[in-house]
């Protein structure tokens, strides 16, 4: 009788320690698949970030300096994307390098009455305006995955299965002090 107790004991732990791991292995899939869509948002932004600098360096030829932050961030963001080697902060960073002079290209382009009557522009920017909400969601939605899965990693008892195979607390993205402040245009 004593055996069969443990035996039932035993299994109730194996089963919990499979259930565990399965859950810890279904959010860490989670982070990776919301990482990959915002990656595919980032991707379409930096895809459109060209032509919106062309259309609007046509009107605005003398504001030469955001035209190179917003080129530089591009390159930047573009790199760190493609680098296999590079973290979750380093692409963090690179994009919201990127987010900053993008929102001074915007008011730079505010500054031209002509360029806010432009088709093209006008199209531009409400693709990039859309693109710029979808990847707040991707970013919302990664975030609230990050956070189911660190807190599975964190509290008992799945902090044990989580401590046995090594699970490891995913980054947040978050946006850096300099992205919260508006930016500044001079003339």
């Amino acid at each position: 009788m004593a055996w069969i107790i443990i035996a039932v004991i035993v299994l109730l732990i194996v089963v919990w320690m499979i259930s565990a791991y399965n859950n810890l292995v279904t959010l860490r899939n989670r982070v990776k698949n919301g990482w990959a869509q915002i990656d595919v948002q980032l991707k379409q932004r930096a895809d459109l970030v060209p032509n919106l600098v062309e259309t609007v360096k046509g009107y605005a030829t003398h504001e030469s300096q955001v035209f190179t932050q917003v080129t530089e961030a591009r390159a930047k963001a573009v790199a760190v994307a493609s680098d296999k080697q590079a973290s979750t902060a380093d692409r963090i960073a690179a994009e919201n390098n990127l987010t900053r002079a993008l929102f001074n290209l915007q008011a730079t382009a505010e500054a031209y009455p002509q360029l806010q009557a432009n088709q093209n522009f006008m199209d531009l920017q409400r693709q990039l305006q859309e693109l710029e909400q979808k990847i707040a969601y991707a970013r919302q939605f990664y975030n609230d995955v990050v956070l189911k899965l660190n807190n599975a990693i964190e509290t008992f008892p799945s902090n044990i299965v989580a401590g046995l195979f090594h699970f490891e607390q995913a980054e947040y993205f978050q946006v850096d002090d300099a992205s919260r402040q508006a930016p500044q245009v001079k003339f």
